[in-house]
């Protein structure tokens, strides 16, 4: 249930940032924005939050692991809205700023929501101790 609540909270927080920033900023329409942010939703959560910001380094070492999965979701954000946007609209070039100042946005936000799931979502995470101490 935790993580279906976080992926509610992560979709949320995506489609408003680029529905601003894309439908708003940049008139890529409703629909497309709305492809954009299920399909980054559900990459960056599964490949960012869980598999790289849970093993990029020590439990105990958040402030590491967030770095690296923030860069990572950042890097993630800005192919997928490219790649999504170009193959939706046809047009690569046009699509290169629009994917930046949301790759930009975003990545803060995960910065914040990557401590919601350390703290909400795997809190037993941060109490792991390995066999070796």
């Amino acid at each position: 249930m935790k993580h279906i609540i976080a992926l509610a909270v992560k979709f949320v927080i995506v489609t408003i940032v680029l529905l601003v920033v894309l439908t708003w900023a940049f008139d890529v329409s409703f629909f497309n924005t709305l492809m954009i942010s299920l399909a980054l939703t559900a990459l960056s959560y599964a490949i960012g939050d869980l598999l790289i910001f849970l093993n990029a380094g020590k439990p105990a070492n958040q402030s590491s692991r967030n770095t690296i999965a923030t860069f990572t979701d950042f890097v993630m954000a800005l192919a997928v809205i490219l790649l999504i946007g170009w193959l939706l609209t046809g047009e690569f070039a046009s699509m290169v700023a629009p994917a930046l100042v949301s790759a930009l946005v975003l990545s803060a936000g995960e910065w914040f929501f990557h401590q919601y799931v350390d703290h909400s979502v795997v809190p037993w995470y941060n109490e792991y101790k390995s066999a070796k101490g």
